[in-house]
């Protein structure tokens, strides 16, 4: 049996596991403590610099944050990719975009001075760094190293 996977509960905040069988079947989690469904992330999450902390650094499971901006070429030549990770790795890993003309803060925060940049965060803090379009099979074993 595979490993469950953590959802934190929106309502109560409760973490729960949860097999990742039964969200590939299709059934929909419930919390166990309020009976909440619990949301599981299939596409990224825009996150703000409002939002940051209870998206990225109250998440019970490795975050990947794609700091990009609406201009920029190769940001949208990731898009895709990123989009394919979110559902793939949804419940082991949440996908998150921060777009960073709106969100100075933040960017700020984590020194992003060239765009794509995508960060590999744990409880907030930052595991690892790309800069730059990235082969899907290179931020795969990034992920998987921060997701054990």
């Amino acid at each position: 049996m595979a490993d469950p996977i953590l959802l934190r509960c929106a309502s109560c905040g409760a973490t729960n596991r949860v097999p990742l069988e039964k969200i590939s079947r299709g059934l929909q989690p419930v919390c166990g403590r309020c009976q909440a469904t619990l949301r599981v992330d299939h596409k990224p999450v825009t996150v703000t610099d409002a939002t940051f902390a209870a998206e990225v650094e109250r998440s019970p499971v490795p975050v990947l944050l794609d700091l990009w901006a609406p201009w920029c070429g190769p940001c949208r030549m990731v898009a895709p990719v990123i989009e394919e990770l979110a559902a793939e790795m949804a419940g082991r890993v949440r996908v998150a975009k921060l777009n960073v003309d709106e969100n100075p803060a933040t960017a700020s925060r984590f020194r992003v001075q060239s765009i794509p940049t995508l960060l590999v965060l744990k409880a907030g803090r930052e595991l690892d760094r790309m800069v730059g379009v990235q082969p899907k099979t290179v931020i795969i074993e990034r992920l998987e190293r921060a997701a054990q």
